[in-house]
């Protein structure tokens, strides 16, 4: 006979949300009789809150509400006596009530037994929205309590200690207390807002008087509410314990690495601790390997740049330069020219620093210069592994510049990144590298330079009008501008406009006109210029076409291509 199914379990596997292999885990570890699956399986991050209430919004045709579609300002049914501490054990919140019905904020739909007894009570019909626990919990606190934040409440938990200074210099007392679990909530609030936002980094930075957090989104850092300073320490230790790194060294910079399991997905967390004068700074890198987008055809690549550059990385030997400056997505390029080309025959061997995302059937080597494996001395060992591709991380100096270029002479497909401002500048840097002009003109295929542009938010775009001084900076000299679109600002990109990345991309092809230039000893303004002429796309008029077609903005081109 078959076991009857807690509805939940069957709306998610028909959703396909969840697997059965899942759900014999949790509840082979985890799930007890009378706890609701849905707040087991969000808790033990096998799967966001957002996915299974919109989910069983699809399947039940219940609202699904967020904290901000709940009321602003007062209590919303005054009056209504059901006490504070039941509405938090229910995860429940009034939301509306007239003669007939009481409305509801509910995490768990399936509470008949909660929904049965309130109707009884109340004489009144139950209507049913479906809200996250961390949206109820938030506005319970609002409306019944003090009005704290989560953050707030967090740091309420944790005892503030009398003699801070002493403290400090304790490194079993700070080990004790970053061990205690509302450090270890405290630090997981952190990440996991991080993770919600969508956020790249995490920035936590002691000042004189204070600490600040700031997230990286979309390029651009925003600050956020912050712990109080006298905490930095038993957080900075929580993240080095995390991190397996040492955690009584407060004097010298050190780097680590956490994995975590977050919302069902793996997260991989660089972390880098900076000792400052007024604490350790730290650092994380979150490395969501489920969001990486490695198909060239998802990056915002021209139609026609497209096909010029998947031709130049389908060819059987050469260099291929991928330019611009930190944090503009080239080692993402990188990888999705990798994929592009990965197939059997090919062996394809990387060496970075470090090793950002794991490619399947691609062999990845992470330097340590500390033990002599630099980019040079690596390339050198992967020549010797018979490979028919090679990626190098960055081109940081004369030695590893000229491995490369003798790599991609010797037959090798050849990848890497330098740091300059445009595709043509890319050549003079090699020159600058002591590379001679002659081999550089024959191995080197092509220059692709980049830059991100944060996307217009869907959710708030506006039309809108061109200011004038801002075509004049572009260099379009247009009388009547056409229409634009700008992002007014919403909940959905936190007010900022924009939500998401896409590129904007400059290809410079060596053909044999540019050989000659380079051959010539040209400086870059001529193969710059000379490219133009033959019809390269600069990183501006890509950005032009990208306003025209309502993807960014005027001012977001003009951020990244000031030079």
């Amino acid at each position: 006979m078959l076991k009857k199914r807690d509805p939940i379990e069957k709306i998610l596997l028909d959703h396909k949300k969840i697997s059965e292999k899942t759900l014999e885990e949790i509840k082979t570890n985890d799930f007890q009789k009378g706890k609701y699956l849905g707040k087991v399986l969000v808790d033990h991050g096998y799967i966001h809150s957002q996915v299974i209430l919109e989910t069983l919004s699809q399947e039940l045709g219940f609202p699904y509400l967020q904290v901000t579609d709940f009321p602003k300002s007062e209590l919303p049914v005054p009056g209504l006596e059901i006490p504070e501490v039941f509405l938090r054990e229910k995860l429940i919140l009034p939301l509306k009530m007239d003669s007939e019905s009481l409305t509801l904020a509910a995490f768990d739909p399936f509470d008949w037994e909660t929904f049965e007894n309130l109707k009884i009570s109340l004489g009144k019909e139950i209507r049913i929205n479906l809200s996250s626990q961390e949206d109820i919990l938030e506005a319970i606190e609002s409306f019944y309590g003090k009005g704290d934040s989560a953050m707030d409440r967090m740091v309420s938990k944790i005892q503030e200690e009398e003699e801070v200074e002493s403290a400090l210099e304790s490194t079993e007392h700070i080990r004790d207390m970053a061990s205690e679990a509302p450090v270890i909530k405290l630090v997981n609030h952190i990440i996991n807002q991080a993770i919600n936002m969508s956020a790249s980094d995490i920035h936590l930075e002691p000042f004189a008087d204070d600490l600040i957090l700031r997230y990286r989104i979309d390029g651009m850092l925003y600050e956020h509410e912050a712990p109080p300073k006298r905490l930095n320490s038993a957080i900075v230790t929580r993240i080095k314990i995390m991190a397996h790194l040492d955690i009584a060294e407060r004097r010298l910079p050190q780097d680590g690495r956490i994995r975590i399991k977050s919302q069902g997905k793996d997260i991989d967390i660089r972390v880098s601790t900076l000792p400052t004068l007024y604490g350790e700074s730290v650092v994380m890198r979150i490395l969501d390997r489920g969001n990486i987008v490695v198909n060239l055809d998802h990056l915002g690549f021209p139609k026609k740049e497209l096909e010029l550059f998947q031709n130049l990385i389908h060819k059987p030997y050469g260099q291929i330069l991928v330019t611009g400056p930190t944090g503009s997505g080239k080692t993402t390029t990188l990888y999705g020219s990798l994929e592009k080309i990965n197939t059997p025959e090919k062996k394809i061997v990387t060496i970075e620093d470090p090793v950002e995302y794991q490619l399947r059937g691609v062999n990845q080597v992470h330097i340590r210069p500390q033990i002599g494996l630099t980019f040079a001395n690596g390339l050198r060992s992967i020549v010797r592994q018979d490979p028919d591709v090679i990626m190098i991380g960055e081109i940081r100096d004369s030695e590893t510049a000229d491995v490369a270029i003798q790599s991609a002479l010797t037959g090798h497909l050849v990848f890497s990144t330098v740091h300059t401002n445009d595709a043509a500048g890319a050549i003079t840097r090699l020159q600058e590298m002591q590379i001679e002009s002659f081999l550089i003109s024959s191995a080197v295929l092509g220059v692709l330079a980049q830059r991100l542009v944060r996307v217009i938010c869907t959710q708030c775009k506006e039309s809108c009008s061109i200011d004038p001084e801002a075509l004049l900076e572009m260099g379009i000299d247009d009388p009547t501008p056409p229409a634009a679109f700008r992002g007014k600002g919403c909940d959905h990109c936190n007010e900022t406009g924009y939500r998401g990345r896409t590129g904007i991309y400059e290809l410079l092809v060596i053909d044999d006109e540019i050989r000659k230039l380079i051959l010539a000893h040209a400086s870059t303004q001529e193969i710059r210029e000379r490219a133009i002429q033959l019809g390269m796309t600069t990183l501006r008029q890509d950005g032009w076409r990208k306003i025209l077609e309502g993807i960014t903005t005027v001012e977001e081109i003009i951020r990244v291509t000031h030079s």
